[in-house]
């Protein structure tokens, strides 16, 4: 997937939107500014398939070396799939963040939480701030 064509929430989850099935579905992973923040990653906890979400809820958690650091929802909905073998190849999420490093798939409930997500020139703004 192009970075350029996801939406970003805040807390630096991409948000990938694609109509399935006569509903949206949130493709969802961690930003490459995000996973080298982290550095390190030693275990990753996947949320579950069937699991409600809401926006800014927690659903899963990342372990590095330095920190346990939560994955934050940034829509509402239903976990449909999810990358069953990141957990085993954590490095994924390091060399391809954007395509094989995503972490579930959400079917949408409501548009709650999209219009809190950012195009990638908003989101590049917020990780400079971050990076100061």
């Amino acid at each position: 997937m192009n970075p350029e064509n996801l939406l970003y929430a805040k807390t630096h989850e991409w948000v990938s939107l694609a109509d399935e099935g006569g509903g949206k579905v949130a493709t969802i992973g961690i930003s490459a500014f995000a996973v080298e923040a982290l550095t390190d990653l030693v275990f990753m906890e996947l949320p579950k398939v069937g699991q409600k979400v809401k926006p800014h809820e927690s659903i899963c958690e990342i372990e590095s070396v330095k920190a346990v650091s939560d994955l934050y929802s940034p829509v509402e909905g239903e976990v449909v799939e999810i990358n069953e073998p990141l957990p085993d190849q954590l490095e994924t999420l390091s060399e391809d963040p954007f395509g094989a490093g995503w972490v579930c798939k959400i079917k949408l409930d409501s548009d709650s939480g999209l219009g809190d997500l950012m195009n990638h020139a908003a989101y590049e703004k917020v990780c400079a701030e971050e990076a100061h």
